[in-house]
């Protein structure tokens, strides 16, 4: 890879973060939700567990868009997803840790606010991120790369972290 093409795919890298994560777990709950005026009370064990969630989510994140860049040569976007498929780092033991470490994001909110609109924000992403990666999203990869994602499909659970990885 170029080094004007590394540079433009850490840019589109950066951008995607900012617009789709960065908006469901970031602005939208801070701006709507409650998180923004919520004061942190290190004396309560939630805030903390809220908080060290929150952390590992967006870690779990970070760690899925640099390996969707690295072995995938694309983005987190649908728009720009990568022409590869991608199944190691984190995909080796679920196949969707970006979707989960976004949830671990909202989960930590959700025990720092303690809102009834956080919970049911909270529920709704759950309610259509399962929509999108069951309608469109694995129809999409199975298409794109047929007995490849069907073998890796079959091997790797959707949601739930297997406790061996995957051998790529």
């Amino acid at each position: 890879m170029t080094r004007l093409a590394a540079i433009s795919l850490t840019a589109r890298s950066i951008l995607w973060t900012l617009l789709l994560p960065g908006m469901v777990a970031g602005w939208v709950p801070w701006r709507y939700v409650g998180v923004g005026g919520v004061a942190f009370n290190a004396r309560d064990p939630l805030h903390w567990l809220g908080l060290i969630m929150a952390v590992l989510g967006a870690l779990t994140l970070g760690a899925c868009i640099v390996e969707f860049a690295r072995s995938g040569k694309g983005t987190l976007s649908p728009l720009d997803a990568p022409p590869l498929l991608v199944a190691r780092g984190l995909y080796r033991y679920v196949r969707n840790p970006m979707y989960v470490g976004v949830t671990t994001v909202l989960a930590g909110e959700l025990l720092v606010v303690r809102s009834i609109a956080m919970f049911r924000y909270v529920t709704g992403w759950l309610i259509l991120v399962n929509i999108f990666v069951l309608a469109w999203e694995e129809p999409t990869l199975r298409r794109m790369f047929g007995e490849q994602y069907l073998e890796y499909k079959k091997a790797v659970p959707r949601w739930i972290p297997r406790t061996r990885p995957w051998p790529d």
